[in-house]
């Protein structure tokens, strides 16, 4: 097992952010510690520290814990926003952005930011408009090395019910996924599992750029996180 390295995952509570905690379930290469705005029951088994505090805190927090990576799954939903552009907005563009500031400012050397197939700052579609200016904003931040994540519809247990819509694409994915091809394929369902896995293996990449990962290459990247043994007594 390669060495441990202090990982910091900010948007512990959503769905990419439960995986990956799920994913660290045995690991010894990583230290993990959750940031997050409530409290969460975590996974039997695993070793990690959360920290509940707001927002305006976790800078604070980021300081204490002087992670060598960080791995950003924030986000919200339409439906949790309120159906408001600015409350969505506060959350998977302001707050995004803050805490990669504060990140920055604080000198962690790698940033993982899990975004959306799709993302263009000059989309027509509000919620691919605010995830492709919060790209071009964290290009512009020079971490050390930054990844973008671009999955198309995940798929995983989500905390609370999903809406109709995205039951039937979740429902109707293995077909869909067989018809998107070509420049399409980006928008293929793709399982929380691999965009966690991915996330963890890029955190623990030591090789400084800026790199964007559609879904063939999240998959890609899935496949290089070491293995853990599991005793089979």
């Amino acid at each position: 097992m390669s060495d441990t390295i202090r990982i910091a995952l900010i948007g512990a509570t959503g769905l990419i952010g439960t995986t990956v905690i799920g994913q660290c379930i045995g690991r010894e290469d990583v230290r993990l510690t959750g940031i997050a705005r409530r409290e969460m029951k975590l996974p039997r088994g695993i070793r990690m520290e959360l920290f509940v505090a707001e927002p305006a805190k976790w800078g604070e927090v980021i300081e204490a814990i002087r992670p060598t990576a960080l791995i950003c799954a924030l986000g919200t939903t339409w439906k949790k926003a309120g159906e408001e552009e600015a409350a969505f907005r506060a959350v998977d563009h302001d707050l995004v952005l803050e805490t990669a500031q504060a990140a920055r400012k604080l000198d962690v050397e790698r940033f993982v930011h899990v975004s959306s197939a799709g993302a263009d700052p000059m989309s027509s579609k509000f919620y691919l408009k605010v995830k492709g200016e919060v790209e071009r904003e964290l290009t512009k931040m020079r971490f050390g090395r930054l990844d973008i994540l671009r999955p198309g519809l995940l798929i995983g247990k989500r905390e609370g019910d999903r809406r109709p819509a995205e039951r039937f694409g979740i429902a109707a994915a293995p077909l869909g996924n067989l018809l998107l091809h070509g420049s399409y394929r980006r928008f293929r369902a793709i399982r929380a599992d691999s965009v966690a896995q991915a996330a963890l293996a890029l955190a623990k990449r030591a090789a400084r750029g800026r790199f964007v990962h559609d879904n063939d290459g999240i998959l890609r990247a899935a496949k290089t996180l070491p293995q853990i043994e599991h005793d089979a007594s």
